[in-house]
């Protein structure tokens, strides 16, 4: 298949999932990667601007946010879309269904998302085996993959670091990086991880446990992922401990809980995380506060908001030095990553 007929065939594709519910859509949209994936041909990410951060080369700097592919199910078909990386989950230790539906929402006119998902996974064992089949296939060249760790709903706050540092455990042979992901607010007291006494807490275990399975194998790098409904002061604060602790790399930001961009929406009223749009200016603000707090080297993944060349651009410019895509992937599909992909150059 040409690329112009490619491109068409995708923006197709992309046209009527928009068209089906949005739950619906998203498992239509991860079974259709699947098969994707199972095609054959090339899989490696587009030609762009290549960087190595926390020890890792990636061939470019555009990657896919976690909460697209839960499962690892479609890891193959993500990477044959050109991404430099891809980070799956977020996986809990045990498998949990999230929370009721309906709990994913569209703001068309604002290109943004609202979600209240909660998690729902298979379970870490499950994303093991996915991601064990996708090393022995030796298919997947030099896309980056990265694990986004979390905590079931039902382990309490003071016992969250056993879950986090079950997933490591589980999957350590299979990241190419971790992410812990504390700034969900669709996990009740999830962000409260966030806070310095707790961050200590959970932190220090994890580099333990980071040094212990280095051991057996090559370290696996560990990030941060923080909300966007941070003041400077907590800004300052989890800086701090990012480099206390040693942890390798920042990702800012998570979905936000502020509706003041989308007042008068119909869905604006319902709970859950907003990104897309919405998130653009925020996003790089955040971004520049850590650049500022953490210095000129420290590795930064700057996320939301980022739907164009210029936004991507514009977070590049605010001090990350790698990005993801997430709810503009789900508007306007893998055209998307080739665009900005190749704007890095």
């Amino acid at each position: 298949m040409t690329k112009p007929l490619l491109s068409r065939s995708q923006t197709i594709i992309q046209q009527a999932l928009l068209r089906c519910p949005p739950e619906f859509a998203h498992n239509l949209g991860i079974a259709g990667l699947r098969q994707f994936g199972r095609l054959p041909g090339t899989i490696a990410p587009r030609p762009g601007q290549a960087k190595t951060i926390f020890g890792k080369r990636f061939d470019n700097p555009l990657g896919l946010a976690a909460g697209l592919d839960k499962d690892a199910q479609a890891v193959l078909g993500l990477a044959k879309l050109g991404f430099g990386f891809v980070e799956v989950g977020t996986v809990t230790p045990r498998p949990q269904p999230g929370n009721p539906q309906p709990r994913l929402f569209r703001l068309p006119q604002h290109e943004a998302l609202i979600n209240r998902m909660g998690f729902n996974n298979l379970g870490m064992h499950a994303m093991a085996a996915q991601l064990a089949a996708v090393r022995r296939s030796g298919r997947l060249s030099t896309t980056i993959v990265g694990v986004n760790l979390g905590k079931n709903k039902d382990t309490p706050l003071d016992a969250a670091v056993t879950d986090y540092l079950a997933g490591m455990q589980t999957l350590y042979p299979y990241a190419d990086y971790f992410t812990l992901n504390l700034s969900s607010p669709n996990t009740p007291g999830l962000r409260d991880l966030q806070q310095a006494e707790a961050l200590d807490q959970l932190l220090g275990p994890v580099k333990e446990t980071q040094a212990r399975l280095a051991n057996r194998h090559s370290p696996v790098p560990i990030c941060l992922k923080v909300a966007p409904d941070l003041s400077a002061q907590e800004i300052h604060m989890i800086a701090e401990r990012l480099l206390a602790h040693e942890i390798e790399g920042l990702i800012a930001t998570n979905t936000t809980l502020s509706r003041e961009s989308v007042a008068g929406h119909p869905h604006a009223d319902e709970a859950g995380g907003l990104s897309g749009q919405p998130l653009t200016e925020t996003s790089c603000a955040v971004v520049r506060q850590f650049r500022a707090v953490l210095g000129e080297t420290y590795p930064i993944i700057g996320v939301g908001g980022i739907g164009s060349p210029k936004q991507a651009q514009a977070m590049l410019g605010a001090g990350a030095n790698l990005l993801q895509i997430y709810t503009s992937f789900i508007y306007q599909g893998a055209n998307l990553v080739h665009k900005i992909v190749a704007d890095t150059v």
